[in-house]
């Protein structure tokens, strides 16, 4: 059991707390020990296996109850509360409530009248036409349920790519305890930082393959072993994902590694340039096609020189003009974490964060940010406990306090008042310009009327862009990856809005979201539409997750100078103020 599949029992016994109705307060401990588990760096079992209990004592948000229930899943691979749970009620319900506009309540609603048990049978009521009676639907209601159901069953059953890369780290811990390692490498699709993974690969070289293979096939995640060879082997994980480990020379490492990272297309433009100079790729190395003669391989440079290109990253191998961008010296400047002077887009525990905002901004310093800005909900999210007036005017006067004490102790980090405010269905804002000018960074994003008209949800947006109040769009179309798709708006006409009124759209950095994706990323940079890249953190640890926003970024082949947050503050202070 990984981090992922620990968490996922954690926010499945809160949903499942909330089809029964129980107290909301033990649905919130289980779903943020969920979120906790989520965004840690290190592994819960290999944690537990260095240290025992005592070795998960300390990690901020889990408490003696939880950390009980995570050497329970580590020991036994089980939760017992988990199991009963789903003796209680059937565990398609689960899958029910990812289906859009069935929530727990209705879902509960839908098993008791109607006995509906899984995604099958809700389909068969709504066609049916046994819904639309029931108290607090309608004919309307049973329409969008068979579209959230047609939505449900078109999302991609791929791991997203937080997930993959927590197993890929793993794996590679597991292994390098045999001697005589040189490189480990993970390839395919993950090492292109898609957001959605099919399966892993994974290179390396070593002394000893035999030994290699035999300590990969002992991983204790493996479900079954689909093959054994000397250079290769393929198991399929108990969370169903399959990976793969190959064995290779040192000499082709590179050449392997290139073809192994894909993409197919990529690839194959790379295999016809290499042709037309009288020359052969392959995972094993570039040859003289006339001869077989052996020219380079050892690594990916040397492999894309021999075809007289420099080094293209693997973000950007998705044959969207990378092969032409590097032969005229196009390439984007790679984006480095380090890049990133602060987060615009974090909760505290004033709505429904984790942390409090003394807590949040000491673990921004001790990443080197320059800045954060608090952006709690407004009241319209009322699940986020969101502020109204008086708590926002409240907070503010508390950000005021402590950057003063940040002064006094000659701190040069900064903390800005900001919010995240909901645009509302009529494209108004959640809160009073009275307020929003007594602001330093206005976030807004839509949190409701997901299934509003392209039409619609564009003219929404569009309104509250032109506010004038906005610095920031957040997760600008509204999807969550594999589980809800984005709603239907026209981001070219958002986008250009967004020019008009200087408002930078948000590539929002949590693995859920990752919105903006890569295509958009690209649109905008070439419409000259600014992005913050910022992780939506509610917790200390969800700030690391700005790797996958600086990841998605070069994707969308975004530099530093298209990024507001990687400027200092006085200068990003200037767009904020829309000077």
């Amino acid at each position: 059991m990984e981090n992922p599949d620990i968490a996922r029992i954690f926010y499945e016994i809160a949903d499942l707390l909330e089809i029964k109705g129980e107290d909301m307060f033990r649905i919130r401990s289980y779903r943020n020990a969920g979120l906790v588990i989520e965004g840690l760096s290190e592994s819960l079992r290999m944690l537990y296996e260095k240290g025992g209990e005592d070795g998960l004592t300390g990690i901020p948000g889990i408490g003696v109850s939880i950390r009980a229930k995570i050497v329970e899943i580590l020991t036994t691979g089980k939760c017992k509360h988990h199991q009963e749970l789903l003796q209680e009620l059937p565990h398609g319900m689960l899958e029910i409530i990812k289906v859009s506009g069935v929530g727990p309540k209705k879902a509960a609603l839908l098993y008791k009248q109607l006995g509906v048990a899984t995604v099958d049978d809700l389909e068969l009521a709504a066609r049916e036409e046994r819904i639309r009676n029931l108290h607090g639907f309608g004919e309307v209601s049973e329409r969008k349920i068979l579209k959230g159901i047609t939505d449900l069953k078109s999302m991609s059953r791929k791991v997203k790519l937080s997930d993959a890369l927590n197993y890929a780290e793993r794996f590679k811990e597991f292994i390098r305890s045999v001697p005589g390692i040189y490189d480990i490498v993970p390839a395919g699709s993950l090492r292109r930082w898609k957001e959605e993974v099919g399966d892993l690969d994974i290179l390396t070289t070593c002394s000893n393959p035999s030994a290699v293979m035999d300590r990969f096939l002992t991983h204790p995640d493996i479900k079954e072993v689909l093959s054994k060879g000397e250079t290769k082997s393929t198991v399929v994980l108990k969370s169903g994902l399959q990976v793969d480990l190959r064995v290779l020379e040192r000499k082709s490492f590179g050449a392997a590694l290139q073809y192994f990272t894909g993409s197919k297309a990529h690839n194959v433009a790379l295999r016809d340039r290499a042709k037309r100079m009288g020359l052969k790729i392959s995972e094993y190395g570039v040859f003289k096609e006339k001869g077989e003669k052996w020219v380079a391989g050892r690594n990916e440079e040397d492999v894309y020189k021999a075809v007289g290109l420099p080094w293209i990253p693997p973000e950007l191998r998705e044959m969207r003009g990378e092969i032409e961008a590097a032969e005229e010296g196009r390439l984007p400047a790679e984006l480095q974490v380090k890049d990133i002077k602060g987060d615009l887009h974090v909760h505290t525990k004033e709505s429904d964060g984790g942390y409090t905002l003394e807590a949040m901004a000491e673990a921004a310093m001790k990443m080197g940010y320059e800045y954060i800005s608090v952006t709690d909900h407004s009241k319209a999210v009322g699940i986020a406990r969101g502020l109204d007036e008086g708590r926002i005017l409240a907070q503010i006067e508390a950000v005021d306090e402590f950057n003063k004490n940040l002064k006094k102790k000659g701190e040069k980090f900064r903390v800005l008042k900001g919010t995240e405010v909901d645009i509302r269905g009529d494209g108004t804002l959640d809160h009073p310009d009275r307020v929003l000018t007594k602001l330093d960074c206005v976030v807004a994003s839509v949190h409701s009327g997901f299934k509003m008209t392209q039409g619609e949800m564009t003219a929404r947006i569009i309104k509250a862009i032109g506010t004038g109040r906005i610095n920031i769009l957040a997760h600008p179309t509204g999807r969550l990856i594999g589980e809800r798709p984005p709603y239907d708006v026209d981001m070219n006409a958002v986008m250009d809005e967004a020019k008009k009124y200087n408002v930078a759209l948000e590539l929002n950095s949590y693995p859920e979201r990752l919105d903006l994706n890569d295509i958009h990323c690209r649109l905008a940079k070439d419409k000259g539409v600014r992005i913050a890249v910022s992780t939506d953190a509610h917790s200390i640890h969800h700030l690391n997750n700005i790797i996958y926003g600086v990841h998605t970024a070069r994707r969308g082949w975004l530099e530093r100078e298209d990024i507001i947050n990687t400027r200092p503050l006085k200068e990003l202070m200037r767009f904020l103020k829309k000077e």
